[in-house]
């Protein structure tokens, strides 16, 4: 499939999804370019042979968020009246949160520049975030005098906990790599010219598994978000006897024996 807004490629079970904006410092709230993202987010679990996605964005920006241009001009989304614009955003960028949320594979952001606003939001839906040293980081709705509309005050709390979550949303301020590296808010911080390079790697890494257990391992983690313990557990049981029965399973258990990488089929 070809792309006007991102781009998509697939390497030895590793996909990236770059934000090709580089105008719009990424702007992810323009139809059209939620329209190509929600597509790639729908194609990936359909394909086999992906088993970690890496987010990036091309230019000096991760994502700056909401086209604000558009926001003054009342434009797109931010067009009409409150129940127009309430529509606009369940049927335009609330479907990005609601497509990460439900991918199996796991999602690494490397955020190489700005992301702030929504694009902050969307490196926090990811499972993992890589950040270069020129990264900054900023939920910063509250300084246009809006709040997180699409979905981050959601997934903030619980990567960051309540208190820092407030702190940021409240104050709306920036934070660089190293702080967020302090905060937990990426994994790791490396130069520019690394970023990408460490990303694969650490892609590269998680792809070399089982592909049918790491997206129940996904999954797994996911659903221990909203379900009680006791059917979290019984719900643990039968991934893990859907495990044991692979072919995936036997070749694992010969590679630890054998002192040998493993050889997965996807069976």
């Amino acid at each position: 499939m070809s792309y006007q807004h991102v781009l998509f490629e697939v390497s030895e079970r590793v996909a990236t999804l770059t934000f090709n904006q580089p105008a719009t410092r990424n702007a992810i709230s323009d139809e059209a370019m939620i329209d190509e993202i929600v597509s790639v987010l729908a194609l990936v679990p359909t394909r086999p042979d992906i088993s970690v996605l890496i987010l990036t964005g091309a230019g000096e920006a991760f994502s700056s968020g909401g086209n604000v241009k558009k926001m003054q001009a009342k434009d797109g989304i931010f067009a009409g009246s409150a129940m127009d614009i309430q529509q606009s955003y369940r049927l335009g960028i609330q479907r990005i949160p609601l497509a990460l949320y439900e991918l199996e594979v796991p999602v690494i952001a490397a955020v190489n520049g700005a992301a702030v606003g929504a694009g902050f939001d969307v490196a926090m839906m990811c499972d993992l975030r890589l950040a270069s040293t020129t990264a900054r980081f900023g939920e910063t709705f509250l300084n246009l005098g809006i709040i997180p509309g699409d979905g981050g005050a959601w997934f903030l709390p619980r990567a960051l906990g309540h208190q820092r979550a407030a702190e940021l949303t409240f104050t709306g301020r920036l934070v660089d790599g190293e702080e967020a590296l302090r905060l937990g808010i990426v994994l790791e911080v490396l130069p520019p010219a690394d970023l990408m390079a460490r990303a694969r790697q650490l892609a590269a890494q998680i792809a070399a598994k089982p592909p049918q257990a790491l997206r129940l391992a996904k999954r797994l983690l996911r659903a221990g978000q909203a379900m009680d313990l006791k059917h979290f557990l019984d719900y643990s049981a039968a991934l893990q006897a859907a495990c044991h029965g692979t072919d995936d399973h036997a070749e694992a258990l010969t590679a630890f024996f054998e002192k040998r990488p493993g050889h997965y089929q996807g069976r």
